[in-house]
């Protein structure tokens, strides 16, 4: 991206200590970058202990991707340190589990904000200073989520797919000015991540009772996630790899397939017709028979 004579290319990662930010925080250390890698200020000590310190090039700041001002403030700290950002990764971001019954007003404000509200704020942040160069990449870390939904995780998929297609919509405008949009869509990771999900108050007392309608499934689709993530044989340092090979090609596909199973899906969703692929996955569920009981 820049030559011998240019200065290091400027790259910004939100959520960068933990799971797959920290991934891409580790791997990208090792390369010409200059890095600003963000967490929310409680987190930070997660970079040392992960043996990430601040240097010349690597510069740690506190986060919270939900406030506004704060967003604002680590664009202009970087601008007044650096020039401006590069290559933004936009890889913070929650879920939550919870059946349409079970949604809140808070929850739904709440991962709006986070996964959906934030990265696209961002990227408006940023862009002035990609089109004035002419050249940029944003990269928005998804899931296979924002390709099809799950059972009790029908907030998370509207997040993501909100965040997806707006990203398609971004992937044209900023084209003229040499800006690439990028989506990483990973699937099932293996980390134990799914243990950081969010449950509403009515979503926790029904996974926690039997005699709720809905119990099943919150039994069975958690326990399904925990095996599916125990199992993949994809880890936060291979889909960290596909990030940083997305961030680093001439022309980076607008959808990156990050893991086995997000391959699959795709390749279903291509194949099937849409009435069998909903058949198909309904019948897949894990002890659908016992539901609704």
């Amino acid at each position: 991206m820049n030559s011998s004579a240019d200065p290091l290319p400027v790259v910004l990662v939100t959520g960068a200590s933990s799971g797959l930010g920290l991934a891409i925080a580790r791997q990208l250390a090792t390369l010409p970058y200059r890095l600003v890698l963000t967490a929310r200020e409680g987190s930070l000590g997660r970079f040392a202990a992960a043996g990430i310190t601040a240097t010349d090039r690597i510069h740690l700041l506190p986060l919270e991707v939900a406030e506004s001002a704060q967003r604002e403030g680590v664009i202009r700290e970087i601008e007044r340190r650096w020039g401006g950002v590069d290559v933004l990764i936009n890889n913070a971001g929650i879920a939550y589990r919870a059946v349409a019954e079970h949604w809140d007003d808070a929850a739904w404000r709440d991962i709006m904000e986070v996964d959906v509200r934030a990265p696209l704020d961002l990227a408006r942040l940023v862009l002035p200073g990609m089109r004035a160069k002419r050249a940029g990449r944003i990269l928005n870390v998804s899931s296979v989520g924002g390709m099809m939904a799950m059972p009790t995780m029908s907030l998370y998929s509207a997040a993501k797919f909100a965040l997806e297609g707006a990203s398609e919509s971004l992937w044209y405008e900023v084209r003229p000015w040499g800006v690439h949009v990028s989506l990483i869509e990973p699937g099932f990771i293996r980390s134990d991540s799914f243990r950081n999900t969010r449950f509403t108050q009515r979503s926790f007392a029904a996974a926690m009772n039997d005699r709720d309608p809905y119990h099943a499934h919150y039994q069975y689709m958690a326990a399904f996630i925990e095996r599916m993530m125990e199992r993949t044989v994809a880890t936060p340092e291979r889909v960290s790899a596909r990030v940083v090979k997305t961030l680093r090609q001439r022309n980076p596909p607008l959808r990156v397939y990050a893991t086995p199973d997000a391959h699959l899906f795709a390749l279903l969703r291509r194949l099937l017709p849409r009435g069998m692929y909903h058949c198909v996955l309904y019948r897949t569920l894990p002890d659908v028979r016992r539901w609704g009981g």
